[in-house]
């Protein structure tokens, strides 16, 4: 198994190639300099010119740095799925490919990563085929949309947007065509019913027309409409709270000193990056985990559903009926009715013919579709769910967002998924790192704006402190202009050390540079080194700012 490095690096990318020979030329060079390794460095210096490679290298690091992939020096596989996923994503955006196909790729994602994502997309000069439940990405990336639906290929010039209003303008044409040709096919019906058998020539004629005609009145679809409308176990006055909660690993706050108490009816998104502690939150709700300090009430009357990525482990050999009669064999509803099994099943859109197949033949969709079900016929009244529109088809995820709409319970949500947090939550946990929770009063977009309203004044008062820092330096020139002209014995001392020392820095950081772009570097090297440079500008920066103040006074 290769590391992540090297398989990022196994490409037949004639820019990325263009970059692994100089490195390797540079190397050679700078072991042993002679007209062989110097010749050999200057051809592969004017193939990166000829491919204006040389800023390719640092956009596979703000590749990796944006997919947050640290792990280079991993074996591929002792990867988790999601890293893997993440790994492959950034190979292909690393090759830069004319055509570029993307399945799901917002999966394992966090908002951050999207975001990115979506902005690298739209910048590029490629063709994307992008299959993708992300309603917000595939509005803002893909101009065409392309639906396949009942044995039809359906083209839209547009975003998602624009199709949504075209595909109700389509099929409402369709039905009222199809109403037309069943008024039509009942009028022709009599008229065949009374001629024995057609013989003419026109007689002839009009019974093929009436055949056509019948097709097309039975050639609607026939609605099949997912209904999650499942009774919801009876809410006390009591919920859940949350008592100066804390929670930590190691060095790392989860949650500190953390209060809520919830309250009937409310849906909380949770945001947050990823390994900020999100999942831990959720686990200690359900008791998987225990808080540090402080204390989890719950109320005598809850009845948690929780949807996680974990949790989706069915059993293989079994048929899909039997995952859901060993819960129940008949499931109360939220009218008050009662349902069989097979009947549950086939309102979740599993037919009877897939209902007694097996669970190992079922699509990745198909088993989300089935253990979301498993969930909801215990009956919840509080439901906590993570990453629940992974692998869901558009039309399951807007029943969905029905049946959380009119859901009396409680429902925690982490997602993803902008559109679906948009539409469903009232506020957000915001975890924020270092043990921060925020409560913010609205939904993903609502916080965003915010966010970058706030960033944008805090970038404001940053300009104007400049401003006003450069106005009391010019004035105090102006006032004293001999105040420029004139250094002491030790200012005058002081630039000249200034003079060494920058110098002395900047080939001390001019060696480490090479270090860190030669092939021997291992990553270890890589990270010391990095932060030795860092140190190094930092230091420089500084001395640079004092040598210009005294530099006026020479």
């Amino acid at each position: 198994s290769s590391t992540v490095l090297e398989a990022i690096y196994k490409t037949d990318n004639p820019m990325l190639n263009a970059v692994r020979d100089y490195e390797e030329a540079l190397s050679a060079f700078e072991k042993d300099y002679n007209d062989k390794t110097s010749d050999r460095l200057e051809i592969c210096s004017a193939q990166m010119d000829k491919l204006d490679a040389w800023g390719f290298e640092a956009k596979v690091q703000e590749i990796l740095q944006r997919l947050k992939i640290a792990f280079l020096d991993k074996q591929i596989g002792t990867l988790s799925g999601g890293q893997k996923k993440r790994v492959a994503l950034a190979k292909v955006l690393i090759d830069e490919p004319n055509l570029l196909i993307l399945d799901e790729p917002t999966n394992h994602l966090d908002v951050e990563m999207i975001e990115w994502l979506e902005n690298y997309l739209v910048s590029r000069d490629m063709t994307l085929l992008l299959v993708t439940h992300d309603r917000y990405f595939l509005d803002s990336v893909c101009n065409d949309v392309i639906e396949i639906d009942n044995g039809k290929i359906y083209h839209y010039s547009g975003n998602f947007q624009y199709y949504v209003e075209k595909k109700a303008e389509r099929e409402a044409m369709e039905g009222s065509e199809i109403d037309k040709a069943k008024n039509l096919f009942r009028r022709e019906l009599e008229w065949v019913r009374k001629m024995p058998r057609a013989r003419g020539t026109k007689s002839k004629a009009r019974l093929n027309a009436f055949e056509d005609t019948k097709d097309k009145a039975f050639s609607g679809k026939v609605e099949t409409k997912l209904e999650l409308g499942v009774k919801m176990s009876r809410i006390g006055g009591k919920i859940l709270e949350f008592i100066k909660i804390n929670k930590a690993f190691g060095a790392t706050k989860i949650v500190n000193e953390f209060s809520y108490i919830f309250k009937k009816g409310e849906k909380i998104g949770v945001i947050g990056k990823n390994g900020v502690g999100k999942s831990t939150f959720l686990n200690m709700i359900m008791g998987q985990e225990q808080p540090d300090g402080g204390r989890i009430e719950t109320g005598e009357t809850m009845v948690f559903g929780y949807y996680s990525q974990e949790g989706l482990q069915l059993s293989e050999d079994k048929r899909v009926i039997e995952v859901v009669k060993d819960i129940a064999e008949f499931i109360p509803l939220a009218d008050g009715s009662k349902l069989s099994a097979s009947g549950l099943l086939t309102k979740f859109l599993f037919p009877p013919e897939v209902q007694y197949s097996m669970v190992s033949k079922l699509s990745g969709g198909e088993r989300r579709r089935l253990y979301l079900m498993t969930i909801l016929i215990k009956n919840p009244n509080f439901l906590i769910l993570d990453e629940p529109t992974n692998d869901l088809d558009i039309v399951t995820l807007s029943v969905l967002e029905d049946f959380l709409t009119n859901f009396q319970g409680c429902v925690l949500i982490v997602t993803h998924d902008r559109y679906f947090m948009d539409k469903m939550v009232d506020h957000l946990f915001v975890f924020e790192g270092e043990g921060v929770v925020r409560d913010f009063p609205g939904n993903y977009t609502e916080y965003r704006n915010k966010k970058e309203q706030e960033e944008k004044s805090e970038k404001k008062e940053d300009q104007s402190v400049k401003v006003a820092e450069t106005k009391v330096e010019k004035k105090e020139t102006t006032e004293n202009p001999a105040a420029k002209k004139k250094l002491s014995f030790k200012e005058k001392s002081e630039f000249d050390e200034l003079e060494k020392d920058i110098a002395k820095l900047e080939e001390e950081k001019t060696k480490i540079t090479l270090l860190l772009n030669s092939d021997s570097a291992n990553h270890e090297d890589v990270i010391k080194w990095s932060e030795q440079v860092s140190g190094i500008i930092q230091k420089l920066d500084a001395k640079s700012l004092r040598w210009l103040e005294l530099s006026e006074g020479v």
